[in-house]
């Protein structure tokens, strides 16, 4: 008899929700040490306390290839080690327990995170549970590994169908086509795509053509079309447009702009570049959904382009970012609101673990750029993690775009670490290093050296820096009280007893 799926499992407590946040947030802290073992065991409980948790699956993933330093077969001897958890995965799959598929699944990958064969076994199990984005995301990670594997693209692309992704599925359809001509399904369901996205493309025309009986004079010039987040509708080209058919309005710079950018990805579908530019067309007018969309239409085609994944990544801060924004502004306004404050330190926080994840992508891809390893530093600093903070700054100060910054994060690492010398040493370096027009850093810079010579006792340089701070900007910081207390304290230690 099968085994009956406990669908609570999918809806995890808010206490279970609670601790495998709490198990992600101390995965990410072992992981920038380099503690790849103990930060998957910690990512694995992750995926087994909320299972739909897509964000727990992908930085476990990239923790298992950054372990295995991306060389595209696991651990070795994987394919013996693994057999009896790929014997569960079979096992459970037989059963129903699509769950267990899920978690003995996760055991396979964890000493080779690119098997395909139990990738595409996750993946009708997260189909069936209905974790079509988690379906769809193992499926995608297998075709890193294997590009024109006719059974996986087929399977992939009925999943991108079932989103509604029609132009993705077609692009996958065509990689059958090209191993299998002779197959009818292939025909058949391109045929029918094709139907499908010529209705999508006939609604989004019926809308737009309302515009002729919208008055000049109207605010609004048509109805937007509303974008599902991760459903794509297309408009259609102007190219394939009749002629005397509607144009955008010459207001409406958005919606041309995006067509005509539109007509670009129809000519080349696996070009990462134009489906960059009309994401940020659209980012730009604010509409983070459509950029999404945008940017999840063009992974499969491209192959999962990096410079997609990446973008995405950020686009889906974004969010957080605004809230951050809206909560400042609450607070101006009620600056000892506690909640307020409450969850300003929440969403600075969350755009923080984020935006460090997003950077050690980036840096995984390209070692070589300093940036990514500054903007590290800077977060791991944010974090609390300052051991591993000054490690990435160092690493980045040798990079002259970076240097003067590196040498001012450098400087606050080791002054949270108590160790005023190094921090003196460090923001001394980053106020030589300065260009002439960064004036803020300048009077920064020379705010912190004054306040931390004067609380080790060095009151005479404190002194120095500060009439040096005070000449440029006296209501820096309170500068100028600070000087005249400086300076009492400094001729009261003078003074003959």
């Amino acid at each position: 008899m099968a085994k009956e799926q406990p669908s609570n499992l999918l809806h995890p407590s808010p206490e279970h929700r609670r601790v495998a946040a709490g198990q992600f947030e101390r995965a990410n802290q072992v992981v920038a040490t380099g503690n790849f073992d103990y930060g998957i065991r910690l990512l694995l409980s992750c995926c087994q306390l909320d299972p739909s948790n897509l964000i727990y699956r992908q930085a476990l993933r990239r923790t298992e290839k950054a372990k295995y330093r991306n060389n595209l077969r696991g651990s070795w001897l994987a394919w013996l080690t693994t057999w009896p958890d790929k014997a569960r995965v079979k096992n459970a799959k037989r059963n129903r327990d699509y769950l267990k598929v899920l978690e003995c699944g996760e055991k396979v990958l964890a000493r080779n995170p690119w098997d395909v064969g139990t990738q595409i076994d996750m993946a009708e199990a997260a189909d069936t549970l209905g974790l079509l984005d988690l379906a769809i995301w193992n499926l995608e990670q297998a075709r890193q590994t294997i590009t024109r594997d006719p059974i996986l693209n087929r399977s992939l692309a009925l999943l991108y169908e079932k989103r509604g992704n029609f132009t993705q599925a077609m692009a996958l359809w065509e990689l059958v086509r090209k191993v299998k001509p002779q197959d009818d399904e292939v025909e058949h369901k391109l045929k029918e795509l094709a139907v499908h996205e010529t209705i999508s493309r006939g609604q989004y025309e019926a809308m737009l053509g309302t515009a002729s009986t919208v008055q000049e004079d109207d605010e609004l010039t048509y109805p937007r079309p509303s974008f599902a987040p991760r459903e794509e509708e297309r408009p259609v080209t102007p190219s394939k447009r009749a002629a005397g058919s509607w144009t955008p309005p010459a207001g409406n710079r958005v919606d041309r702009e995006a067509l005509a950018v539109r007509a670009r990805i129809d000519a080349d579908p696996t070009n990462p570049n134009v489906y960059l530019q009309l994401a940020a067309i659209h980012r730009k007018a604010g509409e983070l959904e459509r950029a999404a969309a945008v940017l999840r239409e063009g992974l499969g085609p491209t192959g999962n382009a990096f410079e997609l994944a990446a973008e995405l990544a950020d686009l889906e801060i974004e969010p957080f970012r605004r809230n951050l924004a809206v909560a400042e502004e609450k607070l101006r306004a009620a600056p000892d609101d506690p909640e307020l404050r409450k969850l300003r330190v929440h969403l600075r926080k969350e755009i923080n673990t984020r935006e460090l994840e997003l950077n050690r992508m980036r840096a995984d891809r390209f070692p070589t750029e300093m940036g990514y390893r500054y903007e590290i530093g800077v977060r791991l600093l944010r974090a609390g993690q300052v051991d591993e903070a000054i490690r990435e700054l160092q690493a980045a100060r040798a990079e002259p775009r970076y240097r003067w910054q590196s040498l001012l994060y450098l400087g606050h690492c080791f002054k949270a670490r108590n160790n005023w010398r190094l921090a003196q040493r460090n923001y001394e370096d980053a106020l030589q290093n300065l260009p002439s027009g960064e004036t803020a850093a300048r009077k920064e810079l020379l705010f912190v050296l004054a306040q931390g010579c004067a609380e080790t006792g060095d009151l005479l340089k404190a002194v120095d820096l500060a009439h040096e701070l005070a000449n440029e900007d006296f209501t820096y910081r309170d500068i100028g009280r600070l000087l005249d207390e400086w300076q009492a304290r400094l001729q009261q230690a003078d003074a003959p007893h």
